[in-house]
């Protein structure tokens, strides 16, 4: 009998499935975002990030927004115990979801879809 045969080949499907989960962080930090809304105007607006992860992140906004939408995010990172001074992590990337809240002031629930690279830098550098 032919051992190949007899015996099922491993199946990775299940927990490496589940392993290949992002952890999504859901922290409110303070946001300046900036880019081009529906109609094509550069905006700029401050609010906060819902959630974060290493390949999207969410928040709500005043700024009509459309799939494809190129947006640069600047957050603000406080110090900590670990971290000795504040730092602005500079992200950038493309909106993927947006969903009009009704009731919660005219904002827009925004997912965005993150670029591999960013930057990091102490947090008295005004944003570019």
């Amino acid at each position: 009998m032919d051992a190949e045969k007899s015996f099922p080949s491993p199946s990775t499907q299940g927990p490496a499935e589940a392993g290949k989960r992002e952890r999504t962080f859901d922290l409110s930090l303070p946001a300046l975002i900036k880019g081009l809304d529906a109609a094509g105007r550069k905006f700029e607006e401050r609010n906060a990030v819902c959630a974060i992860s290493a390949q999207e992140v969410s928040f709500r906004l005043k700024a009509r927004l459309i799939i494809d939408s190129r947006v640069t995010l600047f957050l603000d990172i406080p110090r900590t115990l670990i971290l000795e001074s504040p730092l602005r992590l500079v992200l950038s990337g493309a909106v993927v979801y947006v969903r009009f809240e009704e009731g919660n002031g005219k904002l827009q629930f925004v997912v965005v879809r993150l670029d591999r690279g960013f930057r990091l830098h102490p947090s008295g550098v005004p944003p570019a």
